[in-house]
């Protein structure tokens, strides 16, 4: 690609959209600039413009993201028939095994979730469609790392901040990337309190009809309900037989 042809303004403006999140829902312009490394009156534009669009509110001092932001996201999951496919899936497997399920695709260092079917909230933020995860510590994103050339699954670990989460967390380029050769040998990755104390989960992939992978689905629990030797006895020929009932579907 051409850098003629990109529109930098709205890169610009959607770096800006970007920087709004949990911890960070309302901003001042400086914050905005900061958090972007924009210069302070190009930040102004864009949020003065996201305003004007009605994707953004003004207090005089602070901005906050408006639900029409959502309208982005909704787009995607409009145009894709992959989470409308998972869906129903999902929610059988999530009924046969009383937990969680979630589907995501890898967007950039991070899992983006795509599709969930919830029986309970296992951990201490909200992993609804659209929620961002880190991959090198999470079971889809291992999953989806494994699945890749390892020199690529190796730069996006490069690009990542490793950060120890608890002291399970395997937080180093030695220790993730042998965890990615065994978990594309053996076809899933399973997560023990990684990413949250109490939390563990496991993780598919999901392959098309071509073998190309497309997306990775998980069980997450409470580990002191359902430790990762139960889910890897009970949980994961159900998951094995999923992945083959969605193969022949996935394009």
């Amino acid at each position: 690609m051409r850098q003629g042809d990109i529109i930098h303004g709205l890169v610009r403006g959607l770096a800006v959209v970007e920087c709004f999140d949990e911890e960070h829902a309302r901003m001042s312009i400086t914050d905005v600039a900061q958090r972007t490394g924009l210069e302070r009156a190009t930040a102004r534009r864009c949020l003065l413009t996201l305003v004007h669009l009605g994707y953004a509110s003004y207090d005089g001092k602070f901005f906050e993201l408006t639900p029409r932001i959502l309208n982005l996201g909704h787009s995607y999951l409009a145009a894709t028939p992959l989470p409308r496919l998972i869906q129903p899936f999902l929610e059988e497997l999530s009924r046969a095994t009383s937990e969680s399920t979630s589907a995501a695709v890898l967007e950039g260092t991070d899992i983006l979730y795509v599709a969930r079917a919830s029986t309970r909230r296992v951990m201490s933020i909200n992993l609804a469609p659209g929620a961002r995860l880190p991959a090198y510590c999470t079971s889809m994103g291992r999953t989806l790392l494994a699945a890749l050339p390892a020199g690529e699954a190796r730069a996006i670990l490069e690009r990542s901040e490793l950060i120890a989460y608890t002291d399970r967390t395997k937080a180093d380029m030695a220790s993730i990337t042998t965890e990615l050769a065994v978990i594309a040998a053996q076809g899933f990755a399973v997560i023990d309190q990684e990413l949250e104390l109490g939390l563990c989960s496991i993780a598919v992939p999901l392959t098309n009809a071509a073998g190309q992978v497309v997306a990775a689905i998980n069980i997450g629990a409470q580990t002191a309900r359902s430790p990762t030797s139960r889910m890897i006895a009970h949980f994961l020929p159900l998951m094995r037989k999923l992945q083959s009932d969605l193969r022949p579907l996935l394009r």
